[in-house]
């Protein structure tokens, strides 16, 4: 059986700026059988110069004339509440990830010594943020959205770099270099899951494309899991069954509330309907032998069938169409052997109904 799905709520700026709902938010994620919470690390100020535009589906959700920097300071946490989350989700058996969208925010997070960060799929392009969370030496997970094949691999070459030289000058030449050098063993490869993705909320299903997922596993060597922006839960079960090795999908306590990310995160009823049915997933991929089942073996007599006499057969009548026939139960002959018995002599009486060779 496969390694078990990693499955993340995606609590993001779902808190709405406030430390108590994160708390919930978290307890939410637990009770619901999440294996982690991640948040969004940030300063406004760092994050966006303040005449940034909003995108389209945070025009659709919050105050259109406000500024992408406005609606940023509303969502941000104080360093000191990533601590008392982190508590809290360790507390509740969960692991705490975040999402850091600047230098400062990153270092807040290392300190803090999170195993694994989470790189966002707007920085995938942000090579000094790439570089300095691999130098860092933490395990990483990719949002590979909005990006081609070759800007994941450009990426995938400044991690490369970060691990592999930590102490050499960096250009775009060295990234190359790094990649490919690291293709030959496997220490980039055991440091980073990628995750496909579609940058767009809600991403409608027609623009999901699973089959990318393959791509990217057969194209960098490297695991693969799936983020998910789509309504409902149905895309995130196809990824897993798909084999996806993480699963990350946004958690809100109200969906009807105003926010960013509230309309297309699932409440916490549906989130442990999707955990429960990754889990069913998961144990349904068996090994991949094509073997009776234990529990069908029970019910072979009663639904195989046997060959039998379709009326009285005298000892010595020949076996012949209008005589043998294929019935259930299947406690006597195979009806396979339905050709190989036509012709030959009965060794006993028959009557009708009787099974052959019992």
């Amino acid at each position: 059986m496969r390694e078990r799905v990693f499955i993340i709520a995606e609590i993001g700026v779902n808190h709405d700026g406030n430390v108590k709902v994160a708390e919930q938010l978290i307890d939410a994620a637990a009770d619901c059988g999440a294996d982690a919470v991640k948040f969004q690390t940030f300063s406004a100020a760092g994050l966006a110069v303040s005449t940034a535009t909003k995108a389209a589906y945070q025009l659709r959700t919050t105050e259109r004339h406000e500024t992408q920097q406005a609606m940023l300071a509303r969502l941000e946490l104080p360093p000191e509440a990533y601590s008392v989350l982190m508590k809290r989700a360790t507390d509740r058996g969960l692991t705490f990830l975040s999402t850091p969208f600047d230098p400062a925010s990153l270092a807040l997070l290392l300190e803090l010594g999170l195993p694994i960060i989470k790189i966002g799929s707007g920085d995938m392009t942000n090579a000094p943020l790439l570089l300095a969370a691999a130098r860092a030496g933490r395990d990483l997970i990719l949002s590979t959205g909005m990006a081609s094949q070759a800007e994941v691999e450009a990426a995938l070459g400044v991690l490369a770099f970060g691990y592999c030289a930590p102490t050499e000058v960096p250009s775009r030449q060295a990234f190359c270099k790094a990649w490919s050098e690291a293709k030959a063993n496997s220490k980039v490869f055991d440091k980073v899951v990628l995750l496909h993705c579609t940058t767009d909320y809600p991403a409608h299903p027609n623009a999901v494309n699973l089959r990318a997922m393959d791509t990217l596993r057969r194209a960098f060597g490297l695991r693969v899991g799936y983020s998910d922006h789509t309504l409902g839960i149905t895309i995130s079960i196809a990824a897993a069954a798909l084999g996806a090795c993480v699963i990350e999908k946004h958690l809100t306590l109200d969906r009807a509330r105003s926010g960013p990310d509230h309309a297309m995160s699932l409440e916490p009823v549906n989130f442990r309907a999707l955990v429960q049915a990754i889990r069913d997933v998961e144990v349904a991929q068996g090994d991949g032998e094509k073997e009776p089942q234990t529990s069908e073996c029970a019910n072979i007599a009663a639904v195989r069938k046997s060959l039998v006499a379709l009326r009285p057969i005298r000892k010595g009548e020949k076996f012949s169409a209008e005589n043998l026939g294929v019935k259930r139960p299947g406690t006597g002959l195979s009806p396979t052997l339905y050709w190989d018995y036509l012709g030959l002599a009965a060794n006993r009486d028959f009557a009708a109904d009787d099974i052959i060779g019992r």
